[in-house]
Order: structure tokens, then sequence, then C-alpha cells
């Protein structure tokens, strides 16, 4: 186990909801084969599937199969559901200290067997534009006038919490563009106080 602690799990959510959960720089393995909790992949933030997916996958790739199904609830709600933010890390040595620390306990907790599921706390739906205008400091007009369609059809994505493929594909390349924009003024800037100097 120690061989890999050098290493670091990384979790990235976009702003059209997709999150990518790394390990060493590699994708980290769903585990499906062994462990099919979740239908949709991995999350974090809260306690459900789809965190208890994340936290056997983790505690998987550190230790191995036994260690990652007894302890996955508790490392999902201890350590899955603080991870509040869109980008987070997690250190393997961490997850590593967690389950040597909760193994030497789990023997006096065995006398006590879970009765009752634990219970699931409701996930608050966010608004998908409404976070994205947000994130862009922008209006819905605005942002109906970038991707050159009427207004009542951003207003539409936003009444339904959806945006189809195409207005999703539109919006990532206006971000993308929006950030080498960015790179390209702060280069201009850079070399016009060289210039200055």
């Amino acid at each position: 186990m120690t061989s890999r602690n050098n290493h670091v799990f990384k979790g990235h959510k976009t702003l059209l909801g997709n999150k990518f959960v790394t390990y060493g720089e590699v994708e980290l393995p769903l585990r499906y084969d062994i462990f099919a909790e979740s239908k949709n992949g991995f999350d974090w933030g809260y306690t459900g599937s789809a965190p208890k997916q994340l936290a056997f996958s983790i505690l998987c790739q550190v230790s191995n199969e036994n260690i990652a199904k007894s302890n996955a609830i508790q490392f999902s709600n201890e350590i899955i559901k603080t991870l509040n933010s869109r980008d987070w890390i997690l250190n393997a040595s961490d997850v590593i200290k967690w389950i040597e620390k909760n193994n030497q306990e789990e023997l006096v907790q065995e006398a006590e067997p879970l009765k009752t599921a634990p219970k699931k706390i409701k996930k608050q739906k966010t608004n998908i534009v409404k976070n994205i205008c947000k994130e862009l400091e922008i209006t819905q007009k605005n942002l109906a006038e970038i991707l050159e369609v009427p207004e009542g059809t951003v207003s539409s994505w936003a009444v339904k919490n959806e945006i189809p493929r195409l207005g999703k594909k539109a919006i990532e390349f206006y971000i993308l563009n929006k950030k080498n924009q960015d790179i390209v003024n702060s280069y201009k800037s850079f070399v016009h106080l060289l210039n200055a100097s």
C-alpha cells in the first residue's frame, strides 16, 4: 500500500455537470464489475449511490476489494460528502491513513450492526442555465446573443433545466474561446509592460 501513497485523486465537475476523477493523472475506474452501486458514475458533495461508487473505487485503488466494500459507506459519509467544490484533490496517503484508523476501530463496531440503511440526503437540484450564466457573469439574454439563438430558447432550457447536446457543445466552445482570449489578452498586457519599461 505504501508504494502508492505519493499519488493524488483529483475530481473535476464541468459547468455542464460532467464529472471526471483521476488517480495519478489516469482516469479512476468505476469498478462496476465488483461493486455496481450507481448507474450514473461518480459524484460527490452529498450522500447517495454515486458518492458511494466513488468511495469504493478510491478505497479499492489503494487497498483491496474487501476493505473497500466494508468501508465504502463510512468513507462516503465522512470524506466524499465533504468534497463540495467542483474541483478537489485527495492525497492517497490520507486515504491510507483513514483506512488504517478505521479498520482498527472496525472490530469494536462489529458488535452493533446497522439495523437500517443510512438516510439519503436529497441533493438540492441546481439550475444548469443559471449556473452557467452566474459562472460567466452574464444574463440569459447575453447567453442567447452569444449562442445566436432566440432568448425564448434559453428561457425554455432554464425552465426544463436541460440544455440540448448542440447547445452544450456551443457553450463549451464559447468557454474555451473565452479562456484562450484571456490568455492572449494577458500576454498582450505583458508585452505592453515590457515595451513600456
